[in-house]
């Protein structure tokens, strides 16, 4: 079975670990914990990095380091994998979902824009919900599967209505805009290295930030809120540290992350090309480039998404249906949400295929032919098949070949 996306240990991971055993610094003290903090905010332009135990937990001190409260609310796209939203949740603070841009596949600005003129309300502490009188804590855009969100437009709105920006980054290492640094319009962004990311350390996160309050409040966080050597603490924290052992996995991939982005890329291309008019090609950017997380084609519908991955799985290839809307998921569906019709229509018409780091060209070939070998299963099945039905009228035009 070709797997759909697994870790490439081809750099100086095992050299790392060893050290790390050889020295007995294997827990949250060690070199690689700060070299993979200053790689990331190397890589993200920012001043500050704090790592963390993994991307979802650095949501959290993320959000709490901007002031999110108990009983307030930050608003999040619908389209996600769920961790954007239990991070809120976390948090003690209810998402509240608006609507993705059909081009972008991240929070809408518009209907952001439209959302908090409707329904909000300013009060001596800030926007407040209206319906629900929470207040509105922090904007949390995600750019999802790696595709640059529309960062300008929401740090606008965000200062126009003075909120915090906090971007999921989780599968974004490597995105970029063509003009302006992406990780500067955000008060802080979260990495995820969970093992199927294009980087990983076996799990683990770490959150880049410019504001040096913020990193200091969520470095005070993750280390149970200790106020000195001794066993003294000042209010309830965490331990959300990564160990040195994670780090050191991690940094041995960030050494290797241009060649890892530059393959991901290739793979989604050579996607793109082998499915033309046969599937609909993954969202094309033209003001950024995608760090390209998952390969992904459109298909007509969850339907036919999960026929293929069926007739894919028969033939010894991975694929995967992708994110449901996170206000159709069972612990959301009393949270505040606004119309989410591209989002509901957009995320059963996605098939993520294999697109490993180390998969090679002969694999990417096998993979291709199953996938018009199990297209062609179910046109001669008598299955209805529009090629690419649903990417026509949701994705962009190919405007930038290196993004996806």
């Amino acid at each position: 079975m070709i797997p759909l996306a697994i870790p490439n240990m081809a750099g100086n991971e095992a050299r790392y670990l060893a050290e790390c055993v050889e020295t007995n610094f294997v827990s949250s003290v060690g070199r690689f914990v700060t070299r993979l903090e200053e790689q990331c905010a190397g890589i993200a332009g920012t001043r500050r990095a704090v790592a963390t135990s993994a991307g979802t937990t650095g949501l959290q001190l993320a959000l709490l380091g901007v002031g999110v409260r108990p009983g307030d609310v930050v608003i999040t796209p619908a389209l996600s994998f769920i961790a954007t939203a239990n991070a809120v949740r976390h948090c003690g603070a209810e998402p509240w979902f608006v609507d993705i841009d059909a081009d972008s596949w991240s929070l809408s600005p518009d209907q952001l824009s439209e959302a908090l003129e409707a329904q909000g309300r300013r009060t001596a502490d800030g926007w407040v919900h209206r319906p629900s009188g929470r207040r509105i804590a922090a904007i949390l855009p995600v750019h999802l599967n790696g595709i640059p969100a529309l960062m300008q437009e929401l740090r606008a709105i965000a200062d126009r209505f003075d909120v915090p920006l906090v971007a999921d980054a989780a599968a974004a290492i490597g995105a970029s805009l063509h003009h302006g640094q992406l990780f500067d319009l955000a008060d802080a962004s979260v990495f995820s290295f969970n093992g199927n990311k294009t980087v990983t350390a076996g799990g683990g996160g770490c959150v880049v930030t410019n504001d040096e309050q913020v990193a200091d409040r969520m470095k005070h966080l993750s280390t149970t809120a200790r106020t000195g050597p001794d066993y003294d603490h000042d209010e309830v924290g965490f331990n959300f540290r990564m160990t040195n052992l994670q780090a050191a996995v991690g940094c041995a991939q960030l050494e290797q992350v241009e060649t890892f982005l530059a393959h991901k890329r290739t793979i989604q291309e050579r996607y793109d090309r082998a499915f033309a008019g046969t599937l609909g090609a993954s969202p094309h950017i033209d003001y950024g480039t995608s760090a390209c997380w998952l390969s992904v084609a459109m298909t007509s519908g969850l339907d036919e998404t999960r026929s293929l991955i069926a007739g894919l799985a028969e033939r010894g290839v991975m694929a995967r249906t992708f994110f449901k809307p996170l206000n159709r998921q069972i612990p959301y569906v009393d949270a505040p949400s606004e119309a989410t019709p591209v989002s509901d229509r957009i995320w059963g018409r996605v098939l993520t295929l294999p697109c490993s780091t180390g998969l090679t060209e002969a694999e990417q070939e096998t993979v291709i032919a199953a996938v018009h070998d199990a297209v062609g299963a179910r046109v001669e099945a008598g299955a209805e098949f529009e090629a690419g039905a649903g990417a026509a009228e949701t994705l962009a035009t190919h405007s930038d070949s290196r993004a996806a």
